[in-house]
């Protein structure tokens, strides 16, 4: 079988189309059919329901998905180590991270974390939590620090990922202040029309408040006038008086000392956050390992 069949299927299983799947994968949406044909009749059977909508995965294509991106991970990953063993490179700790931890948590606990003895070259990427997946899945980053909710592991739950908690953040509703310190907007069951800074859907922040607040609280009076999947772009809106944002609290301990922004929710409105750092369950090289017993307990 081979491993191209596997990249074409988790391209069409995660767009949904035949033809973005085949312009992601830079071939024409013929030869990417017969790909996807070839790997359905090796299988024995349809891996997707094709319809109008686009194309959904079917029971046997839910079942081969999860080994898919394990293979192609693997693959990718051993390709790399091959690549650094062959130009005699030193190990080098490969970290994909979100831009909200990468700005304000990663640094102060890179710190914590070489106290005692330095962690060695590292490669650091930013991204959102779409991309940072992207990149682990991929075999391109050996842990990935982001925030998690307690109830949703997304993709990366056991037993092929292992997950640390290494901190804890809030998600809360923000916004600037009046001239008498009051906030401009203030979150209440029954609010006025209220202009929104929402995340996009490539942000993890914007998968947990769908799954949190947007769920079970009534907040249709929210008219959402700016979509980023930046929490620091949101953040600036907010300050600007653009609107109500939901941000993490380590992200803006400084605005709200300064005055920038004031929370414009009770409690009830907050999600606690996990920060949490994953590496794939399959063994790593041996800095990657000690690096991983270093950060502790797993969650």
């Amino acid at each position: 079988m081979d491993i191209v069949w596997l990249e074409d299927f988790l391209a069409l299983a995660e767009l949904g189309n035949f033809s973005r799947a085949a312009e992601a994968r830079h071939i024409t949406q013929p030869a990417f059919s017969r790909r996807i044909r070839s790997l359905e009749d090796r299988l024995g059977a349809p891996l997707f329901e094709r319809g109008g909508g686009g194309t959904t995965l079917t029971p046997a294509g839910r079942v081969l998905h999860p080994t898919a991106e394990d293979i192609v991970r693997r693959m990718r990953q051993t390709a790399r180590d091959i690549r650094r063993l062959s130009r005699d490179e030193g190990s080098t700790l490969l970290f994909a991270a979100t831009h909200a931890l990468s700005f304000t948590f990663l640094p102060n606990w890179m710190r914590e974390l070489e106290r005692d003895s330095p962690l060695g070259p590292l490669s650091l990427a930013s991204d959102s939590l779409r991309g940072c997946e992207a990149l682990m899945m991929q075999g391109d980053a050996q842990f990935l620090l982001c925030h998690q909710h307690h109830n949703d592991r997304g993709r990366f739950a056991a037993p092929r990922f292992l997950t640390k908690i290494v901190g804890a953040d809030r998600l809360e509703p923000y916004c600037a202040p009046d001239d008498d310190g009051a906030p401009l907007w203030r979150l209440e069951e029954d609010m006025e029309p209220t202009p929104y800074l929402a995340y996009s859907s490539e942000s993890g922040l914007r998968r947990i408040l769908d799954t949190t607040v947007m769920r079970h609280r009534r907040v249709t009076p929210l008219k959402t006038v700016v979509t980023s999947h930046l929490a620091a772009t949101l953040s600036s809106l907010a300050r600007e008086q653009r609107g109500i944002a939901w941000l993490p609290r380590t992200l803006v301990n400084e605005d709200i000392a300064a005055g920038r922004l004031v929370s414009c929710g009770d409690e009830s409105w907050s999600v606690p956050l996990d920060v949490v750092v994953i590496r794939p369950a399959s063994p790593m090289d041996r800095s990657a390992e000690a690096l991983w017993a270093k950060i502790g307990p797993t969650a």
